[in-house]
């Protein structure tokens, strides 16, 4: 894992731009802790910074191939699990290789097959390569985007990053927003337009694309989408065919020169993938498997079940490490740091995130970067067997916007009035959805609760769960830990995406094809347990930490957040009883306590960065 930028510049000369370059590099080095690397060659810049997890001795980037008269080179970001099949093909059609790392293997496969090497990755990945034969850069991002990349144009120069802070370094690139900006970050959120950058500035290479950039200009095509065919496997089947996806995915990205782990809430999703990383362990004689859990001071005295948190996880961790005997690590933190960690939360992100669950997130996988540098995450199994609440409530099936959006006329009620009259955030949230609910592939002769079932799972997969993917990279990656998320192999995930919605639920349970594909796997009281998503703290006290902190903004005549809200509003909040509340009250995913170290994020990002509104 690692950070990359560069920019291509057809005019001038860019050796006298390598300190531009360096400054750019330099704000991934969280990312890439390990080592760092430039290149420049007209017209081409490219920058790299290295967290060493395959052949550390070597892999260093950029990386370049010289045949004859032509250069490729290569800097890039992720992990290739396919890479030693791959490698082999390869060495059979005459490459020779110099390393042990998947980057000679990324490069050499461009190099053979062009930009159709894409189609034989499986992995997680971001990459640029300079293809001086055909003078271009040719860019790609992973299937499921779960490695960032964004890009900038102007005339003059072509910018691109793993974040936003690294092209922000560059003075074509300006820290502005616009109307839809601010939309994405007021109505839109927690999710973001696919594509979108925020930043006026800027764009985002959606998933399964790839970009190429020559003097004619950008060419951006899909290289995968979910196709919809019909599913021929019975449930049997069906559940078999599952679990062999999830093991050899689990077994793939278990593979590293540096120490893994496995992050353990005791729900289905972690303890799964904690089990068969035992399982691969114990068969491959790699000893004790390290798992992590995170939890808050106080959180049993306060917790309150709810839809979306129905019980407290710490007994169930207990019990999988009792089951697995893993060499367990219990990180627990305290309000004044998990308050503190917003705004380191926000300056990784480079925008305002999630609030508690970015901040605690930040300082768990700081913690874990003390034992660990790779973990292995349950992310995106909820998403892709339909596990969240939404899914089996009608009226959320029936909302007409995205189930994490509702109640979008109380979250416009914050902004000013001047805000909302120039940025219509209503009819921007209806856009955004129409445009979801058109890209939906649809099944010939699929109805009623099939059909309805099939655009909620492409919502989730195309919006919401790249921002909890990108989340978990920023968090992550901010303190130089590598995630994989094993629950986003492509394999995987097109082949649920056709399950229908009866197999899916089998037993009457959400994600019920996933429990039967795992049983034997875990003891049945854990496969059968209630969702409970990532945790939150219940601590009053970070209520009113976060609280105060909010309604001192309010009063502060320099808070660039103030021409933004409706200051009057924010105070009515601030006094009603819902307001001390941790249920999800503003919207599905917010509760009071969130809505108030939301707003003191978006007013450090403001200062911070300088953000232009424009």
């Amino acid at each position: 894992m690692c950070g990359i930028t560069g920019f291509i510049q057809w005019n001038g000369d860019l050796m006298h731009q390598s300190e531009l370059l360096l400054k750019m590099t330099q704000t991934l080095s969280d990312r890439g802790p390990d080592a760092a690397g430039t290149w420049i060659s007209n017209p081409c810049a490219f920058g790299h910074r290295r967290l060493s997890v395959m052949d550390p001795e070597n892999g260093a980037q950029p990386m370049i191939r010289q045949l004859e008269d032509i250069t490729y080179t290569i800097v890039y970001n992720g992990e290739i699990y396919n890479a030693p099949e791959l490698k082999k093909e390869l060495q059979q059609r005459g490459h020779f290789f110099r390393t042990q790392c998947d980057t000679e293997v990324l490069l050499e496969s461009y190099i053979e097959w062009g930009p159709d090497c894409v189609d034989r990755l499986n992995g997680i990945f971001a990459f640029a390569v300079w293809d001086s034969e055909r003078e271009q850069v040719f860019m790609a991002r992973d299937r499921l985007g779960v490695k960032p990349l964004f890009y900038s144009q102007t005339e003059d120069v072509f910018v691109f990053g793993s974040e936003p802070k690294a092209l922000l370094q560059h003075p074509a690139v300006e820290a502005a927003v616009d109307a839809e900006g601010l939309a994405e970050i007021f109505i839109i959120g927690p999710a973001r337009t696919p594509g979108h950058g925020v930043y006026s500035s800027m764009k985002e290479l959606r998933p399964g694309h790839t970009l190429t950039y020559s003097r004619d200009g950008v060419r951006i095509q899909a290289y995968w989408k979910l196709e919809s065919i019909a599913h021929e496997d019975n449930t049997e089947e069906t559940a078999l065919k599952v679990r062999e996806l999830l093991i050899d995915t689990v077994e793939r990205q278990l593979i590293s020169d540096v120490p893994v782990c496995t992050l353990l809430s005791g729900g289905l999703d972690s303890s799964a993938l904690s089990a068969l990383a035992v399982d691969y362990y114990k068969r491959t004689g790699q000893g004790q498997v390290h798992t992590y859990s995170v939890d808050y001071v106080d959180n049993d005295k306060h917790f309150k079940a709810h839809a979306f948190q129905p019980g407290a996880d710490a007994p169930w961790i207990q019990r999988m490490v009792d089951e697995l005997g893993t060499n367990h690590h219990w990180i627990e933190f305290d309000t004044p740091e998990v308050v503190a960690a917003l705004n380191n939360s926000t300056l990784t992100r480079d925008l305002p995130g999630m609030a508690d669950v970015d901040s605690s997130l930040y300082l768990f996988c700081r913690e874990i970067k003390k034992g660990a540098t790779v973990a292995i995450s349950g992310e995106a199994a909820d998403e892709v067997f339909g596990g969240y609440p939404w899914f089996h409530r009608e009226d959320m099936l029936n909302s007409g916007t995205f189930p994490w959006a509702v109640a979008p006329d109380m979250r416009a009620s914050l902004l000013s009035p001047e805000v909302r009259d120039w940025i219509k955030p209503l009819e921007y949230l209806n856009d955004r959805y129409s445009e979801a609910i058109g890209e939906v592939p649809k099944l010939p002769g699929e109805t009623g609760k099939a059909a309805q079932m099939r655009v909620m799972s492409y919502l989730n997969i195309t919006r919401f769960m790249p921002t909890l993917l990108d989340r978990k990279d920023r968090m992550s990656m901010g303190v130089g830990l590598e995630v994989r998320v094993p629950y986003c192999d492509h394999r995987l995930v097109q082949y649920v995406w056709n399950i229908p919605w009866s197999i899916k639920m089998t037993g009457g349970r959400e994600k019920g094809i996933l429990r039967k594909a795992l049983e034997g796997v875990l003891p049945d009281d854990v496969l059968y347990r209630k969702k409970s998503p990532y945790p939150k703290t219940h601590n009053p006290s970070y209520l009113a930490a976060v609280k105060k902190q909010a309604l001192q903004l309010l009063d502060d005549s320099s808070s660039p957040l103030l021409k933004l809200i409706d200051v009057h509003q924010v105070r009515d909040i601030a006094a009603s009883p819902e307001a001390s509340t941790n249920l999800p009250w503003f919207g599905q995913l917010m509760s009071g306590p969130q809505l108030f170290a939301y707003l003191t994020q978006v007013d450090n990002w403001l200062r911070t960065y300088k953000v232009a509104i424009r």
